[in-house]
């Protein structure tokens, strides 16, 4: 007899609750319109539980992103999360009030927080279940859960304090076993390690039916198969569903048909998440929806290399520093802010965290070597070597990159001021967070008074309208 199974993926929503301004591919630009939001999302899920059974995943990324959830520490996301009714998660970012915070969020959720790879320091236990089985129908159905492993490699110190993570290569076989063993027919993995790595994990592990991968942000439009597994990622920013559905019989596939629903304004709102959404909200509101200042250009994330929002970032820090340099973190998430009136909700849709400025002083050699460890962690050639989001940001310099080479030797020519770098010479250089300029390069570290987003509002209140071009700060030869 053949039944039928939807599965849903909601993957790096980064505690984006409403309607927002989103990014989509056209033929030959970026085009920008709304989408998004927990009550479109909800009326979505809502329609596929009325025709199947239906399962709901969220691959993490979820509580950390917003001035809200920074405010809160995650917690204005409680009542929105347990209304949609997850079946489980996994995490990256929601650990960014620290693993206690997490856990203790884990408690009152209606669902559990996976991991396989995260690990106490002190007794060597996992800090979170490795899996849950699901009965769905007569379906005995295995959920596991692979948090992001560069959690303690890449992430600010408190990220895992107490905690330290692996891949999950070593453990995935054998939590597979254990399932089979129990009886599971259907085998779900819940990764956040990012759309390339899942795909190798793929390759060298058998038993896997489906891998919702997490991280990367990708829009995948249609089921990548690795071996006999079925792999997908369903954008960011809540502005997408993924869904598969499966037609099943005696517990095994005999199908899957995959959509990728973008979240559309004309999508009607549900209307009690509606409510918990605004509730979750009002304390913010009229203090983010003020107007801070304008630009003239689309400022965006929408590319790997160099972006408008993170010029404007940059500009903001050397307009305020004055140094030779200026590096941030090429930071995935943060929605589009088009062009007009500016408010303080957007600058803080650009760095929630809003941390101090910080200089230093770095030599020539040390930002090449600066510049080829961050290559190598963007784009390694063995996807298990990949820990970055985009390739960092910088303002001030002009480099020529070849990014097929290997390790170390990416960087073919570099300027600062015109002239090619001096390896010996020292600049002064700002940055935002270790993921700016990590603390093993450079000298006479310090935290500035003024923080990111006060150092961007007075550079509009003094510059006005923001319409720099992008400078082609890296060139790809």
């Amino acid at each position: 007899m053949q039944e039928k199974l939807t599965i849903l993926q909601i993957n790096d929503t980064h505690s984006y609750l409403e309607l927002h301004n989103e990014l989509f591919y056209e033929k030959e630009k970026l085009a920008f319109r709304k989408a998004g939001g927990y009550a479109r999302l909800q009326s979505l899920i809502k329609d596929f539980r009325s025709k199947n059974p239906t399962l709901v995943f969220d691959n993490g990324d979820t509580i950390h992103g917003t001035y809200e959830a920074i405010a809160t520490k995650g917690w204005h996301m409680l009542p929105v999360l347990n209304e949609v009714g997850f079946d489980a998660m996994t995490f990256h970012w929601d650990t960014g009030f620290g693993p206690a915070n997490l856990k203790k969020i884990g408690q009152q959720l209606d669902y559990p927080i996976l991991a396989i790879n995260a690990y106490e320091k002190e007794s060597g236990k996992l800090a979170f279940e490795p899996y849950k089985i699901l009965s769905v129908g007569g379906h005995s159905i295995g959920v596991i859960g692979i948090a992001c492993n560069i959690i303690d490699k890449t992430m600010p110190p408190h990220f895992s304090e107490g905690l330290s993570f692996t891949l999950g290569r070593e453990e995935l076989p054998g939590y597979v076993a254990e399932l089979k063993e129990k009886g599971v027919n259907l085998i779900i993995v819940l990764s956040h390690l990012g759309f390339p790595q899942d795909l190798k994990l793929m390759s060298e592990v058998e038993g896997v039916a489906i891998c919702l991968s997490g991280h990367t942000h990708n829009r995948q439009e249609h089921i990548v198969t690795v071996g006999d597994t079925a792999v997908i990622q369903s954008g960011s920013h809540g502005s997408f569903l993924g869904a598969l559905e499966l037609t099943l019989e005696d517990g095994a596939i005999q199908s899957i048909e995959h959509q990728l629903i973008p979240v559309t304004e004309n999508i009607p709102e549900d209307a009690e998440m509606k409510a918990l959404i605004d509730e979750a909200l009002a304390p913010y509101r009229e203090k983010l929806g003020r107007n801070v200042g304008e630009t003239k250009k689309v400022l965006h994330r929408g590319w790997s290399v160099e972006t408008t929002m993170d010029n404007f970032l940059l500009d903001a820090i050397l307009f305020h520093t004055k140094t030779d340099l200026a590096f941030s973190n090429g930071w995935r998430y943060g929605v589009p802010i088009l062009k007009g009136p500016v408010t303080l909700g957007e600058l803080y849709q650009i760095i929630p965290m809003n941390p101090p400025i910080s200089t230093t002083i770095l030599t020539g050699s040390e930002i090449t070597t600066l510049l080829e460890e961050n290559l190598e962690s963007t784009y390694a050639a063995d996807p298990f070597d990949q820990m970055g989001g985009y390739l960092k940001r910088a303002m001030g310099l002009h480099a020529y990159l070849k990014l097929e080479n290997p390790k170390g030797n990416r960087v073919q020519k570099l300027f600062i001021a015109g002239e090619e770098v001096i390896p010996d010479k020292e600049y002064t250089v700002s940055y935002v967070t270790n993921q700016g300029v990590p603390k093993k390069f450079g000298k006479e570290h310090k935290n500035l008074e003024k923080h990111a987003v006060e150092a961007m509002m007075d550079y509009l209140a003094e510059m006005g309208p923001y319409e720099k071009e992008l400078r082609g700060t890296y060139q790809i030869v």
